[in-house]
């Protein structure tokens, strides 16, 4: 399967049995570089692409208000929060990670969550600024990412995955019809999603500025070496 000749590790039984992976094992640097692009965690950010325009359809379904047709988009929202959770860990766990997934993955994150933010807010449910403040919040830190990737990367933050689960649990309360007690819990739950939004994002500020200066200090020093090591 490799390519190599089976004389060049030993008999051919050897080298199959060599090459046979170990039960529950992770997968090998050779693995890395054969990931498919059809692999399960991939499927899965596809799925929940495919999920966002099913989802708006069935949000704006008969008026925007129907409760049935409500429920079906909160269930479309649902299978594409639980596929975020596994495709990443997936790609982790099992060396499944591939150019495609990078670039595809947040944009799906992104699409359903924006998608039903603006759908909300159109429909009234919702106020505009609640939805500015987390698009705006969302694509200013993918813009940071970008400015210091030259120096490396931001980690995701325990606080930041605080933020997606209050704001998948909070906009899944909205999507629903609710009345009654439970539509005042989801605008607490919200409340709580909009400040951990706004928390998060200044955290993120601040290590992109800490990490940027350490970056520059790193390339100054080098510099200021290589400069010393051709003096001499």
């Amino acid at each position: 399967m490799t390519g190599v000749p089976a004389s060049a590790g030993g008999s051919g039984a050897q080298g199959a049995s060599s090459a046979k992976p170990v039960r529950g094992g992770k997968l090998g640097a050779a693995a890395v570089n054969q990931a498919s692009l059809w692999n399960v965690a991939n499927l899965l950010t596809m799925v929940r692409l495919l999920l966002v325009p099913g989802f708006v359809m069935l949000l704006l379904g008969n008026g925007g208000y129907d409760p049935v047709w409500r429920s079906f988009a909160w269930a479309a929202f649902a299978v594409a929060m639980i596929t975020d959770l596994f495709d990443g860990h997936l790609a982790r766990t099992y060396n499944l990670v591939t150019d495609f997934g990078k670039i595809a993955d947040p944009i799906a994150d992104k699409a359903i969550m924006g998608a039903a933010l603006i759908c909300l807010s159109w429909l009234g449910d919702l106020p505009w600024w609640v939805t500015g403040v987390i698009l705006g919040r969302e694509l200013g830190i993918t813009l940071l990412r970008f400015w210091v990737i030259r120096y490396g990367v931001i980690p995701a933050s325990r606080g930041g995955k605080m933020k997606t689960l209050a704001q998948g649990t909070a906009v899944g309360m909205y999507v629903l019809a609710l009345t009654g007690p439970l539509a005042t819990l989801r605008f607490w739950v919200m409340a709580v999603a909009v400040v951990l939004t706004v928390v998060t994002g200044l955290d993120y500020v601040k290590q992109a500025i800490v990490l940027r200066r350490q970056g520059m200090a790193e390339a100054r020093a080098a510099a200021a070496e290589s400069a010393r090591e051709a003096a001499k």
